[in-house]
This record gives C-alpha cells, sequence and structure tokens, in this order.
C-alpha cells in the first residue's frame, strides 16, 4: 500500500516539476513572439481557463472510466497540447494547446488527490498529505532551477516537458493498485457559499488575480530588461520557497482565531511587500528577500481562504465548497494575466505591483468590514488549514468519516 501511494507522490511531483518549469518557461518565451500584450495575456490565461473547466468536469470522467484510465487521458491530453505547441506556433494555437494542457493537470491532480483520500489509511492521512505537499513545492522550486541554462527560443523545453508527463504517466500505468471510486458528490446552489463565506469567494478572485499575474509576467519583464535566465530562475525559486516556508507558521496562526483577521494581514503584507519591491535597490541582497515575502503571503492567501469558507458550511459539503473554490479561483487565475498584461503595456512593471498592491489592499479592507458586521465562525466544519500550492489550487481531503458514536474510520475502498 505504502509503495502504491509513493509511486502517486513521485508521479505527480514529475507532474508539478514539469508544470513550475513550463509556466516560467512560457512566460520567458512569449517574450520572442509578437504576439502584442492582449494576446499574450490570453495564451497565459488559457492554462487557467483550462484548469477551471477540468476541475468542473474531471470528476465525472473519472467516475465513468476509472482513476488509472482517466490519469492516462488525462496525461495524454497534456502531452498532446504540449507537443502541438512547437507545431502550431500562433495565438490561438497556442490557447487552445494551453486550455487543454490546463483540463489536463487539474484531471492529473484531482485523480491523484482522491486516489490518496480513498487509499490512505486514516490514522495517516494527514502525514501523506503532508509529504505530498513538501513534494510539490519542492518540485515547483526544482522546476524553477531548469530555466537556468536551457535556450528558451528551441523546442529542447518543449521535448524536456514532455518527457517529465510522459515519465510520470508511466509510474501510474504501471501500479499494480486497485483505484478506488469517488464518492457521490454533495450539490452546493450557487449563491449560498457567497452568502455564507463572501471574503472567502473574494479572497480566491484576488488571490487568483495576482499569483497568476505574477507567475505568468514577472519571468517575461525580467526577460524583457535582459535580466539573465540564471537570476530570473532564482527569483522565482525564492518566491516558491517563500510560499513554502509560510505555510506551517500560518496555518498555525489562522487555527487559533479569526481566519478574517489572518487574511487581511497576509493581504496588507502581500500589498507592502509588492510596494517594497518597486522602492528597494535593483540588488539582489535586496530583491531576493522581498521576493520570498511575496511569495509568502500570496501562497497563504488561498488556504485561508479554503478554511474559513469551510468553517462555514455543514462538514457533508466539504468537497463540494472546495470544488466550487477552485472554479472561483480559476476565474481569477483567468483573469490575472490579462489585466496585469495590460497594466503592464502601459505602466511597465511599477503599474503590476501597484496593481496587486490595490488589490490585494481591497480585499483587506472587504476582510476588515466583515469582521465588523458578522462575529467568527464557529468551526462548524471542524476543518484545520491545509497546505496548497501557489498554482494549482488543490481538491479538498475528504472528511475522516466516523462510526455514529464519533469514533473515527477508515474510508472504504
Amino acid at each position: 500500500m505504502l509503495v502504491q501511494i509513493g509511486t502517486l507522490i513521485a508521479a505527480t511531483s514529475l507532474v508539478q516539476l514539469a508544470n513550475g518549469f513550463f509556466n516560467t518557461f512560457l512566460s520567458l518565451r512569449l517574450t520572442t513572439e509578437d504576439f502584442g500584450p492582449t494576446l499574450t495575456g490570453i495564451v497565459l490565461s488559457a492554462y487557467f481557463i483550462g484548469f477551471s473547466i477540468g476541475a468542473v468536469g474531471s470528476g465525472r470522467i473519472i467516475q465513468r472510466i476509472g482513476h488509472i484510465r482517466a490519469y492516462a487521458a488525462f496525461a495524454g491530453m497534456v502531452v498532446v497540447g504540449t507537443a502541438a505547441m512547437p507545431l502550431f506556433v500562433s495565438p490561438l494555437g497556442w490557447i487552445l494547446c494551453r486550455m487543454a494542457i490546463g483540463t489536463g493537470c487539474v484531471g492529473l491532480f484531482i485523480t491523484t488527490e482522491s486516489w490518496l483520500n480513498a487509499k490512505a489509511p486514516a490514522d495517516q492521512r494527514g502525514r501523506i498529505f503532508s509529504i505530498y505537499m513538501v513534494g510539490t513545492f519542492l518540485a515547483l522550486g526544482a522546476g524553477q532551477l531548469l530555466i537556468g541554462k536551457l535556450p528558451i527560443a528551441t523546442t529542447t523545453p518543449f521535448f524536456i516537458i514532455i518527457a517529465l508527463f510522459a515519465l510520470a504517466l508511466m509510474m501510474v500505468s504501471a501500479t499494480r493498485a486497485e483505484a478506488p471510486a469517488l464518492p457521490p458528490e454533495t450539490s452546493l446552489p450557487y449563491g449560498e457559499l457567497t452568502r455564507q463565506a463572501p471574503v472567502s469567494v473574494i479572497g480566491c478572485v484576488v488571490s487568483g488575480i495576482v499569483t497568476s499575474a505574477f507567475y505568468a509576467l514577472f519571468p517575461a519583464w525580467m526577460a524583457r530588461n535582459n535580466i539573465p535566465q540564471e537570476t530570473i530562475a532564482l527569483f522565482m525559486l525564492v518566491a516558491v520557497l517563500g510560499g513554502f516556508v509560510f505555510q506551517v507558521p500560518v496555518g498555525r496562526l489562522s487555527d487559533r482565531g479569526d481566519r478574517r483577521i489572518v487574511l487581511a494581514g497576509l493581504a496588507l503584507g502581500f500589498s507592502a511587500a509588492a510596494v517594497l519591491l518597486d522602492l528597494v535597490p535593483p540588488r539582489l541582497a535586496w530583491v531576493l528577500p522581498v521576493a520570498a515575502l511575496l511569495g509568502g503571503f500570496m501562497s497563504t492567501l488561498y488556504p485561508v481562504c479554503v478554511a474559513h469558507a469551510l468553517d462555514r458550511m455543514p462538514q457533508d459539503r466539504v468537497v463540494a465548497v472546495s470544488g466550487r473554490l477552485i472554479l472561483v479561483s480559476g476565474v481569477g487565475s483567468a483573469i490575472g494575466p490579462i489585466l496585469g498584461a495590460q497594466v503592464m503595456a502601459r505602466l511597465d512593471i511599477n503599474g503590476l505591483l501597484y496593481f496587486m498592491a490595490a488589490t490585494t489592499a481591497a480585499l483587506a479592507a472587504v476582510a476588515g468590514l466583515r469582521i465588523r458586521q458578522r462575529a467568527p465562525a464557529e468551526q462548524m466544519a471542524e476543518r484545520p488549514f491545509a497546505v496548497i500550492d501557489p498554482l494549482n489550487a488543490s481538491i479538498s481531503q475528504e472528511p475522516e468519516a466516523t462510526d455514529p458514536d464519533g469514533t473515527p474510520r477508515a474510508l472504504p475502498g
């Protein structure tokens, strides 16, 4: 059992390695293509549009054809989309390819995480998901390091990405694990989540906007300003690792009180860090610590929003709430590069920084207003903060099943 779980975690780490590299590489590669700011923003947003579409429909596909075949289908979609990009170098071609890649990637993540939820022993689920998220963050960071020496204008990076996705597919397809069945989904009427946890909904949109704008546009701006690829890779690596370091302390803090206060603090911290990045001298000794702070505040906005929403909702709707927030975050992520590219085309990187700072400051204001209007949640769902990677909003872990007397029991399968 542990070998099978380890295979799933290793395969997903390879997917995240490829994904982290792909996002930064594409941002750099688009600087060599004459698409213009609007089409460039749409190309960068297309991944998140596909991600949102896949988040809605992947569960039904997995239930219909099973985990292993679904994983193979989603991985195949990603490989085909990646392989087609160097063959059809045009805005429309790349928009369609990136949408397919986003749809396939979210399918891979949902397949893996639902598999882990069902197969992991109940008394080890938290530990297994911690290992899973550590592997995810380390892989995302390692993906940035691949950028350093590779020739961006060639097809070599595409081949590397294809090889990584194909290797992950080989690992999962060869496993002898019996795939589980997905539990039936609980419906969640549209509007209920917004009424119960408006701060979470707005926060997920804002998180999607700033995160996607940062990861999509910062490498491109640095490349256009002749900053060496090694420096770009180091900057992005530090931002990812900053997000990793912030997860545990922010999680513990948010579990102790009103999560809206923590969310407002994170939003203000991000806003201050974005402004500070514009003000500090352009030397690594100054820029890298600010990048770590920026990545740390940015990467913890979404999980705090998810935890707050789950506090407000009944426990039987945990999965439905998580799926809805993935969709909301995906909408924000699709908007971020488009708006950010327009702002940056007119006001350069300073405009993007102040745009992100204003967006998160507005989130802090909304959270502060709700704190004055409504008492803290009474931990209805009893769900602690969960570590979530900065680029791909994960599905929520299943609530632990219990016997009628409240004794924890393992999920079936």
